[in-house]
């Protein structure tokens, strides 16, 4: 043992071991001088390509030629635990050039190909077919729905050859039925002139990796499903029918609002015809419930899209009844206007239509109106119960910079003044000539004129799927008793 005397601090065995605790000391106030470099260091920081990455399991400088092989390198060397950076590749929160090849398997794949641009993700072709006739918020649902299971929607059109064999004569021409489904905004493409019968051939022809329809039925003339074939081949899909609306409930509505108007006709069948229309029909598919508006139907509709600075906001104001061609083409030359349209559409309530417009006008309510007009392309926004006339108050709280309004008549305000007076008055009004006349009228005269013809239509068509239900539902029943028997 050493003397403990002052002077065993020089003692020379004293002395180295107080020089080695200095250096101990040493490096725990200044390792990054002194340390040599640890066994597991931390984790790089993320990886740039203008960058040449550090080896991160030996600490030193990592030099590839590439950067294809650097970033080889994180997923080529095994690691204990997951670093940093390779969590935010993982997550999606790495830079894009190292993410692209950072997902591919290096194990498989030389370093080179993980710098390679990142393969176009190759999109998901979806197929839909109907007749169209009438277009509403029903089929815009379905559309939105199918569009929501892929990438790009292809919506074939029947002829109006091929509805008049299989259904019955439809209300409106293939073109103006091929426009309006144009001009739904979750459509890419439209093919006119689809078969009525839905193939492998036609999705095949067109690239289409599957077919979608509504949770109905769709039924030749002969009685076959239109979609036997994509079914048995695993290249259909399903998607919720809209509660609440159809084209057959449509055209029951219009000939109903007409019994006050047309007192001359007094057949007692042609009566009764009328009564059974917008009823709940024998057939689910056929058969109508009420519709019930909620805010989550509308979210789904609406593009969500504030105005932009640079956005021409224009208004236009309306019952936009029966949304059809007249109203597409009026707001396609309103959207041609300007090089940025914001279009906003204000919808007068139900009563307001009513008062201007007469008889049993409005033929679809305000809920159902808003969810055919924010299908539609060429409008941004709507306003749900607009007031009638377009006040300066109305013009300052949308910052409207353009008031529209198509060649009919305008009718005047409840104590007989003009409602675009304010936007006369500051020179942003502007008649708009779609060069299309048609109006709801002339929609109700059509239907009026072919009410017989359309009565017929759907009593065929409610006829065969009732068979088909008894059919399914007798082919059910055989198959409990199948399995009750096994058993047994």
């Amino acid at each position: 043992m050493l003397p403990a005397s002052s002077d065993s601090l020089t003692h020379p065995c004293v002395a180295a071991s107080l020089r080695r605790s200095w250096r101990r000391r040493r490096w725990r106030i200044a390792p990054l001088l002194t340390l040599p470099p640890p066994l597991h260091p931390p984790p790089p920081p993320p990886l740039l390509l203008s960058e040449k990455p550090a080896d991160p399991h030996r600490g030193g400088a990592h030099t590839p030629d590439t950067c294809a092989k650097a970033i080889a390198c994180f997923h080529t060397y095994p690691s204990k635990a997951p670093t940093e950076t390779s969590r935010m590749i993982k997550n999606g929160h790495h830079h894009p050039q190292v993410n692209a090849g950072a997902v591919k398997d290096t194990a498989t794949t030389p370093g080179a190909a993980a710098c390679s641009p990142e393969k176009r993700r190759r999109k998901i072709r979806v197929w839909c077919d109907g007749c169209y006739d009438m277009v509403h918020y029903g089929h815009s649902n379905q559309l939105r729905q199918a569009k929501a299971m892929g990438d790009y929607l292809i919506v074939g059109v029947h002829t109006d050859s091929e509805i008049s064999k299989h259904k019955g004569p439809p209300v409106f021409t293939q073109e103006e039925r091929y426009k309006m489904v144009r001009a739904i905004k979750w459509v890419d493409e439209v093919v006119e002139g689809a078969p009525y019968v839905t193939t492998l051939e036609t999705l095949d022809k067109y690239s289409c990796d599957f077919c979608v329809h509504g949770d109905d039925i769709t039924l030749t003339v002969d009685g076959k499903d239109t979609y036997e074939e994509v079914k048995k081949s695993g290249r259909y899909r399903e998607c919720k029918r809209t509660q609440g609306v159809s084209t057959t409930d449509l055209v029951g509505r219009m000939l109903l609002m007409t019994k006050a108007h047309h007192s001359n006709i007094d057949s007692s069948d042609y009566k009764q015809h009328t009564d059974n229309f917008g009823k709940k029909g024998h057939s689910p598919w056929t058969g109508v419930s009420q519709f019930l508006q909620t805010s989550q139907k509308i979210i789904q509709f609406a593009s969500g899209q504030e105005p932009q600075p640079g956005d021409t906001i224009i208004y236009v104001a309306g019952a936009f009844d029966l949304f059809h061609i007249g109203h597409v083409d009026f707001l396609e030359a309103v959207h041609k206007l300007a090089e940025k349209p914001y279009i906003i559409v204000g919808l007068h309530f139900d009563q307001e239509v009513n008062r201007y417009k007469g008889k049993n006008y409005p033929i679809m309510n305000i809920h159902e109106r808003t969810l055919s007009v924010l299908a539609c392309r060429y409008v941004s926004e709507v306003v749900i119960g607009a007031p009638f006339a377009v006040t300066k108050d109305l013009i300052d709280h949308l910052r409207v910079d353009l008031v529209c309004h198509g060649k009919t008549e305008i009718y005047p305000d409840k104590d007989g003044s003009d409602p675009y007076a304010e936007p006369r008055r500051k020179g942003i009004l502007r008649m708009v000539d779609s060069g299309n006349s048609l109006t709801t009228d002339a929609i109700v005269q059509r239907i009026i004129k072919n009410r017989l013809l359309f009565e017929t239509r759907n009593q065929k068509k409610e006829a065969k799927e009732i068979a088909v239900i008894q059919a399914m539902k007798q082919k059910e029943e055989e198959k409990t008793k199948e399995r009750a028997q096994a058993v047994l």
